[in-house]
């Protein structure tokens, strides 16, 4: 989680005047984790900060704010009838293309709803992340709101635009720790509306673009070609990938290992890739083969929410 720049910088373009409301503190539980943002215009809204009454009435508040900042306090059982036990802070800030011009860094540092001095807690916080690139966690400290600019902790590359490619692009641009690179022959492969976050890359040759992706990367195959499916696994296989991913039968992934061996790939490289991908349990619609394979990249993070759900 952190502070979504690129996105505050595309709500203002479009809708002039934003305020962004942030969970800066809490206490016992919450629906959302400190850091989580919503963005809120006259006529709509982005994020969330846990949805129900608190939000409801956050976004009604953000509505009649003009400029500046604000800070609030909400006990969630007493004051809003959740069932949550805990209470939280929000901070609630005014943005416009000059206070978003303003925003720079890995790191926003600001004063929450008032002026003062930066406190040395916070100073020690700042030169941490320039020196020695120690990015602090959200919170709200000495009266400062201190958020690091979120940045996309996984590269996902999308090869392919046609059915299965599309639901697997609106499963999951949505996520906030995804870069997606979405990949096909040509521009009109695409959609003409596209989710925000998405860099799409046209190629008349798009196996040629694997030595492009980072090393890391996790990679869903998914054209319309078999012949590109396995060109694609060939260059992955000599480039590094941190997954890879083929949408595909056990009889197309059988007769895709022998051609693999047969360009001379070991058995045990082979096997780093997954086919098929997603899960069969959900059917063979599209959006089902989104689902189990959005569901399958997000499994490794399960452990972290678990315990965050045993703490609160």
């Amino acid at each position: 989680m952190g502070f979504d720049l690129e996105g505050l910088r595309a709500a203002v373009a479009r809708h002039g005047k934003v305020v962004r409301v942030v969970l800066a503190e809490l206490r016992g539980s919450s629906p959302r984790e400190v850091g989580a943002a919503m963005l809120v215009w006259e006529d709509g809204q982005s994020g969330t900060i846990g949805g129900g009454a608190l939000e409801f009435e956050a976004a009604a508040a953000a509505r009649l704010m003009h400029a500046g900042a604000a800070l609030s306090r909400h006990a969630l059982g007493p004051d809003l009838g959740q069932c949550c036990g805990g209470s939280v802070t929000l901070l609630s800030e005014v943005h416009d293309a000059a206070t978003v011009a303003a925003l720079e860094g890995d790191v926003i540092a600001r004063p929450a709803g008032g002026a003062g001095e930066m406190p040395l807690r916070v100073r020690r916080l700042l030169g941490q992340a320039r020196g020695k690139g120690v990015l602090p966690s959200a919170e709200l400290l000495d009266g400062w709101m201190i958020e690091p600019v979120h940045r996309p902790a996984r590269q996902v590359w999308i090869w392919g635009a046609g059915h299965v490619g599309r639901a697997l692009t609106g499963v999951m641009a949505p996520l906030p720790d995804l870069a997606i690179a979405w990949v096909d022959t040509a521009p009109e492969r695409f959609p003409t509306k596209l989710p925000e976050g998405v860099t799409v890359l046209p190629a008349a040759s798009p196996a040629a673009l694997v030595r492009h992706a980072p090393r890391d990367a996790e990679h869903l195959i998914v054209t319309y070609s078999h012949a590109l499916d396995l060109e694609l696994c060939h260059r992955l296989l000599g480039h590094g990938f941190g997954f890879a991913g083929l949408i595909g039968s056990k009889t197309k992934w059988a007769r895709f290992r022998s051609r693999l061996a047969g360009l001379g790939h070991a058995p045990e490289a082979i096997a780093a890739i997954t086919c098929p991908i997603g899960d069969p349990a959900f059917g063979k619609h599209p959006q089902a083969i989104a689902v189990g394979v959005a569901a399958a990249l997000l499994r490794p993070a399960l452990p972290a929410l678990q315990n965050k759900d045993r703490r609160a």
